[in-house]
Formats: C-alpha cells, structure tokens, sequence
C-alpha cells in the first residue's frame, strides 16, 4: 500500500500544488483533520441553533400568553380597587405579581439566550468560513483516496492519525532520552568537577606531605650526624676510659697491688684507684718525713759549720 501511494504521489503532488504549494503532507493532513473537527462542531451548533430558535419562539408565545394575562390581571386589579374585599381579586393580583416577576426572569432569560445566540450564530459563521477555506483539502482527500487502496477517507485519516501518534510517541519518547541525555551528562559533569577537586586535593596534599618528608630528611641527617658524634665521642670515651683503667691498673701493680681472688678484681676501677690514693698519701708521708730529717741533718750541719768558723776565727785571732 505504501509503494503504490509513494509511486502515484506526483498527482498527489499536483493537486496539493494546486491548493497550497508550501504545505507539507503532516500539515495537510492536520488542516483536513481540523476541518472534519469544524464540520461536526458545525453540525452540533445548528443542532444547538435549532433547539435555542424552539426555545425562542416558545418563550414569545409564553410571553404573549403572560402580557394577555397581563392585561387580564390589570383589569382584575381595577376591580379589585373596585372590591377591595373580594379574596379572588387578590388571589389574581399575588399570581398576577408572581407572573410578573416570572416574566421578568423570562426576559433576562430570554435577553441572555439571544446574546448566546448570537455569539453562537458569529461563531458558526467562523466554523462556516474555516470549512469553506479546507474544503479544498477535502477534495484533495478524495482524489488521494482514489490513488490507494483504502475504502474511504476516514480509513485513509484514521491511517494517517495513526502515524502522527506515533510520531508524537517517538518524539516523546526521544524528549525522554534526551532528559536522560542530559541528566546523564550533568551526572558526568559533577563527578568530573567532585574528581578534579578531589586530585587537586590530593595535589595539595602530596606537596604538603613531599614537603614534610623533605623537613624530616632534613631533621633525619641531622640527628644522623648528632648520632654519629656521638657514637665517635662514646668510642673516644670508652677508649678514654679503658686507657684510664689499663693506667690506674698498670699503677695499682705498680703499688704492689694484687689482682685477682685474693685482691681487687681487674675491673675495680674504684677500689684500685682508692688503694693507689692510700699508696700516693703514704709516700706523701714518707717523703716529708724524710724532707724533715734533711732539713734536720742540713741545720746541724749548717750549725756545726758555724762553730767551726768561729773557732778558726778566735784561733786566728
């Protein structure tokens, strides 16, 4: 069916150019859908005009009625002047009152349904008039009918209607993907943003840590060189030291210090150097003593050498 429409679309073509030349067939097909629309909404307004011209002319007729009535009230009205005391004259006069104020309902009623109909009457003209102006669509409709194979133009609009509403499905349905789309790539872009400050985060945290590995380096070499100064200064210490203990040994023996069991053990520094200080303190001891009788043993002999001169000297004399 669609081969055979698409191989005979140039006399559809024609007859389209004949009309409106600038018309696409979806526009097309949306004028002629509008003018089937405006021809039923046509119809129901003269439906509609009809019953509203009923209407109209049942309400002259009640309104002829009421004026008679009217009148005839008027006239019970005089003689109810006339017998004020009559109950069927004031019956008449509270009808009549009450079919005057129906009346006047009546006739705004009637006043409103005129001015509905003329609007109704200016807006079927306008129908009338749109149909007029697509009724050139219609006839086209027929002709293109003639080149397919449908039975008749509502199969043909039907068809038609069918493939607009699923052109306005695919076209909803790629609105949808298309939000999709988009909350997908606004979904990209925050994760793009929350990782570039995330990295540029960690940047500043690599620098701040390069940096601080950098100051502990530092400080580490530091206490590299403190702990190697150390080491040095705690050898020549210890050699210090174990030169002082070999020296004060070496002068414990000297002292005739015994070592071993039966003396002070080799690494009592302490007592052999206590024993070296009574040793130094003893010929400290010694030596005076010794100083003293030299002193002694000089004076004498410095004495002696005295006497001796003066002797040499009186015998001289």
């Amino acid at each position: 069916m669609s081969s055979r429409f698409t191989a005979q679309s140039p006399l559809a073509g024609r007859t389209a150019s004949r009309t409106r030349p600038s018309m696409s067939e979806c526009d097309w097909l949306f004028s002629w859908t509008e003018c089937q629309m405006k021809e039923i909404e046509a119809k129901e307004l003269k439906r509609k005009y009809k019953e509203r011209k009923q209407l109209l002319e049942n309400l002259e007729q009640r309104i002829k009625e009421l004026q008679k009535e009217i009148e005839e009230t008027h006239e019970l009205r005089y003689n109810f002047e006339m017998f004020l005391k009559d109950e069927e004259a004031d019956i008449a006069v509270r009808r009549a009152e009450r079919e005057m104020k129906a009346l006047q309902e009546k006739e705004a009623k009637i006043e409103e349904l005129k001015k509905e109909y003329a609007e109704m009457t200016e807006r079927k003209q306008e129908l009338l008039s749109q149909v007029q102006i697509y009724s050139v669509y219609k006839d086209f409709m027929e002709e293109v009918l003639n080149l397919t194979t449908f039975e008749d133009v509502d199969a043909l609009t039907g068809y038609f209607e069918s493939l607009l509403h699923f052109r306005d499905q695919l076209y909803q349905k790629e609105n949808q993907v298309q939000d999709q789309v988009d909350q997908q790539r606004k979904a990209l872009l925050k994760l793009n943003d929350q990782h570039d400050l995330l990295f540029l985060q960690k940047n500043n945290q690599l620098s701040q840590l390069q940096t601080e590995l950098e100051k502990t380096r530092s400080e580490a070499i530091i206490w590299e060189r403190k702990w190697n100064h150390i080491q040095e200064t705690a050898a020549k210490k210890t050699l210090e030291l174990g030169q002082i203990k070999m020296a004060t040994l070496n002068l414990y023996e000297l002292t005739d210090g015994i070592v071993g069991p039966e003396g002070v053990a080799i690494n009592d520094t302490d007592k052999q150097l206590e024993q070296i200080k009574m040793y130094i303190n003893d010929q400290n001891d010694i030596l005076k003593q010794y100083q003293t009788l030299l002193r002694r043993s000089a004076d004498g002999d410095k004495q002696e050498k005295t006497k001796n001169k003066r002797k040499k000297a009186k015998n001289n004399q």
